[in-house]
Parts: structure tokens; C-alpha cells; sequence
């Protein structure tokens, strides 16, 4: 079994990894079921409170994450990564991308990948350019793409206004659904489109 490490931390977006969790771990339409699981990793084992009010006891602390145990890190937003104060988990995602695994960012975590460096040679996407432009140390301005979610290699981006679109890059980044399925899925929960159900039904 394969294991998608998710970032846990106080004031975590909800509602920005939720798409992408649940359909990984739903056996439902994938091709290979039973392939996936996800496990939390909080900076310390501690509980954190998510921005909704949720609280997380992580699974596994940061310190304890290695790339080489890991199919992909996925990365959401919070009210503390302008800050800095998740730069070691930007440092992280750096250590991720050097040994080949896949990274996940979307909203603020989007700023604490410009930090590091993450996006001066990829494309990429945020909420607006200006956004990442405001962090010390970014130099990818030339590789902003202004789409939902963008996949530039290892490294999947996107704004907090578009989780679904980043569920899509994730889920396909790890092959979990045909192309035929994941089209249709999109369509199911992007767009409202009845008509996909019944692809997703024949899967």
C-alpha cells in the first residue's frame, strides 16, 4: 500500500484538501483499489485545530516524514504560512522534490513553496501573481500560469478557490483513475454534470 502524506496545522483551510483525501481513499471508480492511504503529519504529534474547528491529532510528527515512504505530500493552506512559521514544512516539500516524490500546494502553501525557491524554474499557479511576488525570494514570475491548478512536473499548484481542480491534478498525478474517469469526475463535481454520473457508473 502506498502512503499520501497530508500536512496538518492550526488554521488549516478545510476545505482545500477534502476532494483529493476522500477520492484517495475511496475505493470507489479507482483503478487499482485498496492502493492508497492517507496519513497525517502535524510538526509535532500534537493536536492541531483547523480553521473550521476541527481538531487533528497527526499520525506522524514532520521530523518523522521521509520522502522514500511516501507516493506524495499534499500541502494546504492556513492563516500562518505568510508568516514563515510552516517554512519547515517548505523545507520539506524541498527535500520532497530533490528525491523525486511528488508535492501537493494549494493556497497559502502555495507562498511557503515560492519561499523556498519551489517555483523559479515551474510552472505554476496561486491565487495571483502579486500574491507570490510578496515573499522573499521568489524569482518564478515568468512561470505563472493563470489556470484552476497547474502541474509543473513534481510539483502540483494551485489558488484556495479551486479545490476541485487540485483534487483533479492530484488524482491524476497518482494515476488513480482512468482518463476516462477522471474526466467524468471533474465534470461530476465541477460542473454539476448529471450526465457523468453515469460514466462513473459503468467504471
Amino acid at each position: 500500500m502506498q502512503t499520501v502524506h497530508v500536512g496538518v496545522y492550526d488554521t488549516l483551510a478545510d476545505w482545500e484538501t477534502g476532494y483529493a483525501t476522500a477520492h484517495i481513499r475511496r475505493d470507489l471508480w479507482q483503478q487499482r483499489p485498496g492502493t492508497f492511504r492517507i496519513v497525517t503529519v502535524g510538526r509535532t504529534r500534537e493536536p492541531i485545530t483547523t480553521m473550521g474547528g476541527v481538531r487533528i491529532v497527526p499520525d506522524i510528527a514532520l521530523d518523522e516524514l521521509d520522502p522514500a515512504d511516501s507516493a506524495m505530500l499534499i500541502l494546504a493552506g492556513s492563516e500562518t504560512w505568510e508568516s514563515g512559521e510552516l517554512d519547515d514544512f517548505g523545507r520539506k516539500a524541498a527535500e520532497f522534490l530533490a528525491a523525486g516524490t511528488p508535492v501537493a500546494a494549494i493556497c497559502g502553501a502555495t507562498a511557503g513553496m515560492a519561499r523556498q525557491g519551489l517555483f523559479d524554474t515551474r510552472p505554476h499557479t496561486s491565487a495571483v501573481l502579486p500574491y507570490l511576488q510578496m515573499q522573499e525570494g521568489y524569482a518564478g514570475g515568468e512561470h505563472y500560469v493563470e489556470a484552476d491548478a497547474v502541474t509543473g512536473g513534481d510539483l502540483i499548484s494551485a489558488g484556495p478557490t479551486e479545490p476541485i481542480a487540485f483534487a483533479r491534478e492530484i488524482l491524476q498525478r497518482l494515476d488513480v483513475y482512468t482518463p476516462k474517469v477522471l474526466e467524468a469526475w471533474f465534470r461530476l463535481y465541477k460542473q454539476s454534470d448529471a450526465t457523468a454520473f453515469e460514466v462513473l457508473m459503468t467504471a
